[in-house]
């Protein structure tokens, strides 16, 4: 069944408009070059745009899919990206406005002139240590692709407590929606802030630290085990997911702010 089909069934009441924007939804998936299948309705029927995940993906498959993206959407994502991987696609995408974020290792790439609708959500991202900031700026870039306003405070954790308190006040004046905290080492820091707003906070465990547990378990751990009520956790290193949580509490608080 074709768009037009879907639209000539509604225009002759045949399917009612539920039905059809049902069906509009399904109608998302397209093949590109028999390497995979993007969905280009994923924002418009789940609030989370679809990203192309780098890592395990050659450079012309990346270009390939981002091209379809743009064409399709205006904007890709493309995430999990060395810096030198970042350069070489960035060259071959020419004519394409195109945003480069080394922390996270993750581009974005949009026609001149996109932009990313406002939703009004509010999003605080904190991280514990400057080990952490990568996949704390990648919960923030997406956040911000998904509309919201995102305050960040980096280098927080609680190996100097009182650095947190500021982090704290700013959470609070910005009046966020939903706050992502990553860390690495023992992983702490997101339950004493569940434990001090009275916001959702997702954790964000990073593989930062020493031996048995430093690939992130120690973190991933913590925060599942954590005493603070209000803490959700996403797994090891997915700042991605914890960026689409934090949003889709965001915009879903704004849409019925008065």
């Amino acid at each position: 069944m074709s768009i037009r089909h879907i639209l000539d069934d509604y225009k002759k009441g045949k399917v009612s408009l539920e039905e059809a924007e049902r069906n509009l939804r399904l109608f998302s998936m397209k093949k590109i070059e028999n390497m995979g299948l993007i969905d280009t309705h994923r924002q418009n029927r789940t609030g989370v745009p679809e990203a192309i995940f780098g890592e395990g993906k050659t450079d012309a498959e990346i270009i390939s899919l981002a091209k379809s993206f743009i064409e399709k959407k205006n904007r890709c994502i493309v995430t999990r990206l060395t810096p030198e991987r970042m350069a070489k696609i960035s060259k071959k995408l020419t004519g394409a406005k195109i945003e480069k974020n080394t922390k996270a290792g993750a581009l974005v790439i949009s026609k001149k002139g996109a932009k990313i609708k406002k939703t009004g959500g509010r999003v605080a991202v904190l991280c514990a240590g400057t080990s952490d900031i990568g996949r704390a700026e990648e919960a923030a870039l997406i956040s911000r692709e998904m509309g919201c306003e995102v305050i960040t405070f980096y280098d927080v954790g609680i190996a100097g407590i009182h650095r947190l308190i500021p982090a704290v006040e700013g959470i609070i004046k910005h009046d966020a929606d939903a706050v992502v905290v990553a860390a690495g080492m023992e992983g702490a820091l997101p339950s004493v802030v569940a434990g001090l707003i009275d916001v959702p906070v997702i954790g964000l465990p990073v593989s930062v630290g020493y031996g048995e547990g430093g690939r992130g378990r120690a973190a991933l751990y913590s925060m599942l085990q954590s005493c603070s009520p209000g803490l959700a956790t996403v797994n090891i290193d997915n700042g991605f997911g914890a960026g689409a949580m934090a949003s889709l509490i965001a915009n879903r608080a704004a849409k019925f702010r008065d």
